[in-house]
């Protein structure tokens, strides 16, 4: 381990305190941040004490070097005030200890480091395989485990940053933006001090969980670090891009993807931030499905283009389109009561939605129907 204070009389307390304890050695104590930085590139310490309140270079500044080139190195916050914790635990330090050190404090922190290295190594180090869901909601599929599984987060405003760092896939995302989408109400030494706790509840929320993700701090901002994950969304899109020509043989497939949109994106939680892809996805599989649609109808498979047309107004509830070839494809069928049942709740919702009638053709082509029967 390697101590940093830049007062002498307290790093020198630190190591008598610290020597007293069995199966511990120190490979360097520093006054100096800086110089601290240069050794521990050869001695790679295990743990770090480190000092908050230093001049010119302060602990945080210090921490976030230390865990941007060691991030395998475990840091411990020394302080006299206990405000600092937050920030320790959004730098992902394992603890902090306050000033004066208390020995019974001090050997607390030493065995939670322990614990937490014991846990570590019980990981397999690749981690499980992981399939993230995002259509509708939010779960989570772990290899060897049964079934989706939806995260239980300690608070709501977790659980959305956490699905905004899933819709950043892998990208770092800057603290302030955070700030401007979850904190923009908050004044903003309140709004970082939420944004570090918030961040600090995923931590432990992940760790506990044990499913190989994990945030870490990127310049002025976060990154959700994934590996061996898939994506529901990733793999619905990559099937559509090399689905082949709908055909008489390829057709089951075309369904078989129509059928993999869940719901919208996120559409359970309704994120503002998520709309536009909400938006475009949703195009997407619209424009799909209406391809397949199409392929069935001229096919003669009616009834399968019916239940097909009826899981897209599930999705489009306002398009009148919809509405109007199900009218066309019951009539086919000889399903006059359905034919009416379309009719008569287009025109409610038009009415009741936008305060409007049915286009002219369809009211021209329900009336001459109507006078045929």
């Amino acid at each position: 381990m390697l101590l940093i204070d830049d007062e002498r009389l307290a790093l020198r307390y630190l190591e008598n305190m610290l020597q007293d304890i069995k199966d511990l050695q120190i490979v360097g104590k520093f006054q100096d941040p800086r110089q601290a930085l240069e050794e521990m590139q050869q001695v790679k310490p295990d743990l770090v004490f480190l000092d908050v309140e230093m001049p010119e270079m302060n602990g945080i500044e210090t921490a976030e070097q230390i865990l941007r080139y060691l991030p395998d190195t475990d840091v411990v916050f020394v302080t006299a005030y206990e405000d600092y914790a937050v920030k320790a635990f959004e730098l992902n330090a394992l603890d902090y200890v306050l000033k004066p050190v208390q020995r019974e404090r001090l050997q607390k922190t030493l065995l939670r480091i322990q614990k937490e290295k014991e846990t570590k190594n019980a990981i397999t180090p690749s981690g499980p395989l992981l399939h993230i869901r995002c259509f509708q909601s939010l779960q989570i599929e772990v290899s060897g485990r049964h079934g989706p599984e939806t995260i239980h987060w300690r608070t709501t405003k977790a659980q959305e940053l956490f699905a905004y760092l899933i819709h950043r896939r892998g990208q770092p995302v800057r603290k302030d933006l955070l700030l401007e989408l979850f904190w923009a109400d908050v004044e903003w030494k309140k709004g970082y001090a939420q944004l570090y706790t918030t961040v600090y509840q995923i931590r432990k929320t992940l760790d506990q969980l044990e499913i190989g993700l994990k945030i870490t701090n990127c310049d002025d901002g976060y990154l959700l670090e994934m590996s061996d994950v898939s994506f529901d969304v990733d793999a619905w899109e990559s099937g559509l891009r090399k689905a082949p020509p709908i055909t008489n043989e390829s057709v089951i497939e075309h369904m078989r993807l129509v059928e993999l949109y869940r719901g919208d994106y996120f559409s359970e939680y309704d994120y503002m931030w998520a709309e536009s892809e909400r938006q475009r996805l949703r195009a997407d599989w619209y424009n799909h499905a209406a391809q397949v649609g199409n392929f069935l109808v001229i096919n003669g498979e009616y009834s399968k283009a019916i239940a097909f047309y009826l899981r897209m107004q599930q999705f489009h509830p306002h398009l009148e389109e919809l509405f109007f070839t199900l009218m066309k494809l019951y009539d086919t069928m000889g399903d006059r009561e359905a034919v009416e049942g379309q009719y008569n709740s287009l025109t409610d919702m038009l009415r009741e939605e936008f305060e409007m009638a049915p286009h002219a053709d369809v009211r021209e082509w329900y009336k001459q129907w109507k006078s045929s029967k």
